[in-house]
C-alpha cells in the first residue's frame, strides 16, 4: 500500500473528537476539492506492506485508529487492512469522500462519510447509493462554505432522510466560514445536527502536518 504518513494525535473531528488516535493516511485522491487541506497526500508516500503498517500501529499503542487520505478506498488493500486491525482489537474509523462504494467495508468499522457540497466543486462526483449502506454507528459530514451550501446540505439531509440513518455533522470550512455563522443558522432552524469543528486546527494551526 502507498502510505503518506502514520502519526498519532487527537481525533479532531466526528463524535470521537478529542480522543487519542493513530492516523494512517493513504496516498492518492480522485477529487480536487477547492478547500482541500491535505494536498500533499495526492502524490507523497512510500510503499508499506500490511504487516509493516500493523507493526507501526502496534508500536504506537493507541486503541483508536483512523484510516484516511486522500481517499483510502482507492486502494483495494484498505478493506483487508481494516479487517485485520479490527480483528487485532482496534476501533477503526474510515474517513471517505463519498465517491467510492462503502458496501464492502467491514461492518465493524465506523464510516465517516463526507458529503461534498457545491462549495467544494466536487458534488457531481458523489455516489449517493452509499447512503443505503450506512449503519447507525456511522457518521455523515457536510463541510459548508457559505449560506448556499448550508441550505443545500439541509435539503440533502431531508431528501435522503439521513438523520434517521446515522449522526449528521455540519462543519464550517476552516478559514472560509465563521463557526458563529453556522451555529446561528443551525439554531434558527432548530436543525437536528451536530456542529463539527476541526479541533486539531484550533490547537496546532492549519499548516502543521502530522497532528
Amino acid at each position: 500500500m502507498k502510505i503518506c504518513e502514520i502519526f498519532t494525535s487527537i481525533q479532531g473531528e466526528s463524535s470521537y473528537a478529542g480522543m487519542p488516535c493513530t492516523f494512517i493516511r493513504l496516498t492518492g485522491c480522485n477529487l480536487r476539492c477547492l478547500y482541500c487541506d491535505t494536498t500533499y497526500a495526492y502524490e507523497e508516500g512510500m510503499e508499506l506492506t500490511e504487516a509493516e503498517i500493523i507493526n507501526e500501529v502496534e508500536l504506537i499503542g493507541v486503541h483508536l485508529v483512523t484510516i484516511t487520505g486522500g481517499e483510502p478506498l482507492l486502494q483495494e488493500e484498505t478493506f483487508r487492512l481494516t479487517e485485520r486491525l479490527i480483528s487485532e482489537g482496534y476501533k477503526v474509523l474510515i474517513e471517505t469522500n463519498g465517491t467510492m462504494s462503502i458496501k464492502d467495508i467491514d461492518n465493524r468499522a465506523v464510516i465517516v462519510l463526507d458529503v461534498k457540497t457545491p462549495g467544494s466543486g466536487m458534488w457531481e462526483e458523489m455516489d449517493t447509493s452509499n447512503f443505503d449502506y450506512l449503519k447507525p454507528a456511522d457518521e455523515i459530514k457536510f463541510v459548508i462554505t457559505d449560506r448556499a451550501d448550508y441550505e443545500w446540505s439541509k435539503d440533502m439531509m431531508h431528501k435522503y432522510n439521513l438523520r434517521s440513518k446515522c449522526q449528521v455533522f455540519f462543519s464550517p470550512a476552516f478559514g472560509i466560514l465563521l463557526p458563529e455563522s453556522l451555529v446561528k443558522w443551525i439554531l434558527e432552524d432548530r436543525l437536528d445536527v451536530r456542529l463539527n469543528l476541526q479541533m486539531h486546527k484550533y490547537i496546532y494551526g492549519s499548516e502543521r502536518r502530522g497532528v
